[in-house]
């Protein structure tokens, strides 16, 4: 089977290209790929080529598919696996396979290191060792986009997963948000802050009392206030407050008078912006924890942490770059019950626009853009349908729809989407 697919071959050298996958393996599986969301990784994965950890170094003769965020339906399973998976299931997968040192020679991942997988094509091959390691997960849930965005929410899943607190008198560590605690999001209406505000309100498990989230984009805050909602929270028994800390005069003073002066038993922290990591330590509670969920380009970058805090406070800090496989099910069964992720995607595209928007992502303001790669579509702002919708029938169409769902993007929309717009 022909497929076409975004390749890297190098430093910013990306192609679209149509080549020909092989026959599969017994143990291998065919899936056609339908939705694939844009993540900064493959913006520094393209930036760094082979200096990247998870690219191999033999690129240039052997290109990857990039694209880890993909959702789509198994085509043919080779017999290995015919017992668990069959065509025309729904799938997402894990990319963080955990290999110390992969099959092809490097921490290997779909999206980064692999010539016939990644999100970013038509059709893909699924190696043995995706599901060896648990890493093909189905999804059951209505359309393709919100398995797209199981994985950049399995990320702040684990964000909170991970931080941590300790038990007086002994070195056990209580793992998980504090029940009825405090919490602070900062520089948390970016696409991965609105996430991880999401899956607080919705947990059933583990709630704050409060949470608290901040930037200094008034426009972003007002978005993610419309989406998410004060009320809808405190019917969740969360006090939510959206915050610019933009124009405070002490906004860690501020910050903290909120909790009553207490401090927050976790504050995570999604921008890798110094000023910002050095508030989020000054407000920490007593054996408060820090989660830096926020990767950044400089190698050397650094901030203070207050170690008189450390010492007599407890205060503590971890860091986190993504979920493991238990988080992104958790995000996958939330989603087949009923958590819509649209509140993240701002942009929609075909595989055409792929290029382009990887190698100027950090440059495109707004939340996530979902790519569908069975079709042709400049990427364009879900806020720019209507206009456009003034000389072109489908995004006339799917701005309507969007208009019903607080300008959001929606089951009803991918559906219309896929069944009208031009194909690859």
């Amino acid at each position: 089977m022909n497929t076409k697919a975004i390749r890297l071959y190098g430093k910013k050298d990306l192609r679209m290209e149509e080549f020909e996958l092989p026959q599969i393996k017994e143990n291998e599986i065919l899936a056609k790929v339908v939705s694939d969301s844009l993540c900064m990784s493959s913006y520094k994965a393209t930036n760094q080529g082979t200096d990247h950890k998870r690219i191999p170094d033999d690129v240039a003769e052997k290109p990857i598919i990039i694209g880890h965020e993909f959702a789509g339906e198994l085509v043919e399973v080779g017999a290995k696996w015919a017992h668990k998976f069959k065509a025309g299931d729904k799938f997402s997968i894990q990319p963080a396979l955990y290999y110390e040192y992969g099959p092809v020679g490097v921490l290997s991942a779909p999206g980064y290191s692999y010539q016939y997988i990644g999100g970013d094509a038509t059709y893909i091959i699924i190696p043995n060792e995706v599901m060896e390691k648990d890493c093909l997960l189905p999804f059951k849930g209505e359309g393709f986009y919100p398995a797209s965005l199981s994985e950049p929410l399995s990320c702040v899943i684990g964000t909170m997963h991970a931080v941590y607190h300790t038990t007086p008198g002994s070195y056990i560590h209580k793992m998980d948000i504090t029940p009825g605690g405090k919490m602070a999001i900062l520089a948390g209406v970016g696409p991965m802050g609105l996430a991880a505000i999401n899956y607080a309100l919705r947990r059933e498990d583990i709630k704050p009392a409060l949470l608290v989230v901040t930037d200094v984009n008034q426009a972003r805050l007002d978005r993610a206030a419309q989406i998410y909602t004060v009320e809808f929270a405190a019917s969740r028994g969360i006090d939510l407050r959206y915050i610019n800390t933009g124009s405070m005069q002490n906004p860690a003073e501020e910050l903290k008078a909120l909790t009553g002066g207490t401090g927050y038993n976790e504050v995570l922290v999604f921008a890798p912006v110094k000023p910002v990591v050095e508030q989020a330590d000054a407000i920490l509670a007593f054996d408060g924890c820090l989660n830096f969920f926020a990767g950044p380009s400089d190698p050397n970058f650094s901030a203070m942490f207050n170690f008189y805090n450390v010492h007599y406070a407890y205060t503590h800090v971890v860091g986190t770059s993504g979920g493991n496989t238990d988080d992104m099910i958790e995000a996958l069964d939330m989603m087949s019950g009923g958590l819509d992720p649209a509140g993240l995607v701002t942009h929609i595209g075909g595989l055409n626009a792929v290029i382009e928007a990887t190698k100027h992502l950090p440059d495109i303001p707004g939340g996530k853009k979902l790519i569908y790669t069975h079709i042709t579509m400049p990427l364009t702002p879900i806020g720019d349908f209507a206009k456009l919708g003034e000389t072109n029938e489908v995004f006339k169409k799917l701005a309507e729809i969007c208009d019903k769902n607080m300008g959001l993007w929606s089951i009803e929309a991918e559906s219309y989407l896929l069944a009208n717009a031009d194909k690859l």
